[in-house]
């Protein structure tokens, strides 16, 4: 029988990991696939690995879990869920019930049927989100569109099956910097959405704060293209132009008569080319600070401990 391996990274989901574990459960039994269910603990500070625990020994070896020394986040957490994982078909699920589990027969189906190797899955509304971060997603998803060489679906979840060749494609792909969706859209495969509508968490709160999907968003964009090196590179150059006319047109001016203090010259050019000067450095620091990151070749995650 094929196997099916489920990936579950959680941090802080005491409240959330029986309710998720209880309502897939109902889901794989009644399809005609072995399972497993790797649930990884990204350094949770509740008590998530207890309750973990005790779901690891009721499920007669039906479920393992991957306990990190810290939390190393969610990249690492599903990292460390695709390497372990041993299943025919790998599938990435959130324990907050935002990726509903009945949607699991569905996809095989949909892969079945019309010869996918990946079956993902996409939010077509954002209700329940805060305005200003549905707003924000969708700008961030129209830019990185517009600039890089693979597509990134608008609403697409880490939620999707796999087949085995897919996940040992993804696992080529060594870099320290991971941005998930990126990785899963550039080893391309055939691949097809199932929508559906935004759903809450069943309980807690979400650990992804404004800022935190701000750093998430600019990690794609780094990691994806290297056009803010070259917009950079071409609003110094067309500042500078500008610049250069602007002097001149103070040249002519103080030629005809017009009084122009060192003072207005002086804080023109040092505010203006300042300003661009920090712009350029400010994004070239963040691609060198991603090289320096691949550079020292550190793991992605410190597994403290693998319950088997």
């Amino acid at each position: 029988m094929e196997l099916l391996s489920v990936v579950v990274p959680c941090y802080n989901e005491m409240e959330t990991v029986d309710i998720f574990y209880d309502a897939l459960c109902k889901v794989l039994k009644t399809m005609d696939k072995d399972y497993e269910i790797i649930f990884v603990n990204d350094g949770s500070k509740d008590q998530t690995l207890e309750k973990l625990k005790a779901i690891y020994d009721k499920a007669n070896g039906k479920v393992k879990i991957i306990d990190f020394s810290r939390n190393f986040g969610k990249e690492g957490a599903l990292l460390a869920g695709l390497r372990y994982a041993k299943g025919d078909y790998v599938t990435v699920m959130d324990a907050d019930m935002q990726d509903p589990p009945e949607y699991l027969p569905k996809m095989f189906e949909t892969m079945e049927k019309n010869g996918d190797d990946i079956v993902g899955s996409r939010r077509v509304t954002r209700k329940g989100e805060p305005p200003i971060r549905s707003w924000f997603a969708r700008r961030f998803y129209r830019l990185i569109n517009r600039f890089t060489e693979v597509e990134i679906v608008d609403g697409a979840r880490d939620f999707r099956l796999m087949k085995r060749q897919v996940v040992d494609a993804i696992l080529q792909l060594n870099e320290y910097g991971r941005f998930s969706k990126g990785l899963f859209a550039w080893v391309g495969f055939k691949t097809e959405y199932l929508e559906y509508e935004n759903i809450e968490r069943v309980a807690g709160e979400t650990k992804w704060s404004f800022w935190k999907l701000f750093r998430y968003a600019l990690d794609g964009i780094v990691e994806y293209t290297n056009v803010p090196l070259a917009l950079a590179s071409f609003v110094g150059g067309f500042l500078t132009f500008v610049m250069f006319i602007e002097l001149l047109v103070l040249l002519v001016l103080s030629l005809n008569g017009k009084v122009i203090t060192n003072t207005t010259l002086v804080l023109s050019v040092v505010l203006f080319l300042g300003g661009i000067i920090l712009l350029a450095i400010g994004i070239v620091g963040e691609y060198l600070g991603k090289t320096y990151n691949e550079v020292k070749k550190r793991p992605n995650y410190i597994v403290k401990k693998y319950y088997d």
